[in-house]
């Protein structure tokens, strides 16, 4: 599975991270994105291209599971 690391990141960047890879590579991914504003860009755009959320934490970081 591939992650995407994209701590540090602050939005939209986390985001555009994970659309690039899914344009590139599809499901599933994991994304790592501690802005407080990734969740929503993130559940977003997942749900937009039909895939789905599941969030946990990787690393003692917040994370997503896009699938």
């Amino acid at each position: 599975m591939t992650r995407i690391d994209a701590r540090g990141l602050r939005c939209p960047w986390p985001a555009l991270r994970l659309a690039r890879a899914l344009r590139q590579q599809g499901t599933p991914l994991e994304i790592l994105a501690d802005d407080p504003a990734a969740e929503r860009e993130i559940r977003a755009l997942a749900e937009a291209r039909g895939a789905t959320v599941t969030a946990l934490s990787i690393d003692g970081s917040p994370a997503f599971r896009v699938g």
